[in-house]
């Protein structure tokens, strides 16, 4: 009976982080992309896992204050996949592609924070974040032009508001967002 009670206990805690996440995965599968890697005149492929992640905070230089604060954000993250081709043509890529991601974002939990659309350059952006239990455990950002994509997903406890710390590191573009910042205090 006692062993019974162990095994029932461990099979629940292995799977609280599926029953956690609910339906919805925070890492996204991404496609192979490599015939475009052929065609790509820049192209960058990042897959850095829990291990690995570790692995690149210890190379953090702690004394650096942009360095210390990414390693902070390091720390609850299981993952970040990054994919980003250029390329010297339009339409190089098959947009079918990007869409066959952009649609497991449409999984329940999923929310989009933006959506960029301009006719003029042909350029959409779109940032979704997965949220289960008031924390949000995934991140994802496509970004596409005729001649260019860029796909990011982070997995893991992400503090948004720290978030920005990571802009420019591992293969995550600048984008340039910083958190709110609170209002000017008026003096009467």
């Amino acid at each position: 009976m006692r062993i019974c009670k162990i095994r029932c206990a461990l099979l629940l805690l292995l799977q609280a982080p599926v029953l956690a996440w609910g339906a919805a995965n925070p890492r996204l599968v991404l496609p192979e992309f490599s015939a475009l890697a052929h065609k790509a005149t820049e192209s960058v492929t990042i897959t850095l896992d829990a291990s690995l992640l570790a692995l690149a905070g210890r190379f953090l230089d702690a004394g650096d204050p942009q360095d210390a604060a990414a390693k902070e954000v390091l720390k609850g993250l299981q993952g970040i996949y990054v994919r980003s081709y250029t390329f010297d043509e339009d339409a190089a890529y098959r947009q079918s592609d990007i869409d066959a991601v952009r649609s497991q974002l449409s999984a329940p939990g999923w929310s989009r924070l933006v959506e960029t659309r301009s006719r003029k350059t042909r350029a959409n952006v779109d940032i979704y974040v997965l949220v289960a239990n008031n924390q949000a455990i995934g991140l994802a950002l496509i970004a596409s032009e005729p001649r260019q994509f860029t796909i990011v997903n982070i997995v893991g406890a992400i503090d948004l508001e720290k978030l920005h710390k990571l802009e420019g590191q591992f293969g995550i573009p600048k984008l340039d967002i910083e958190p709110p910042k609170a209002p000017p205090v008026q003096h009467k």
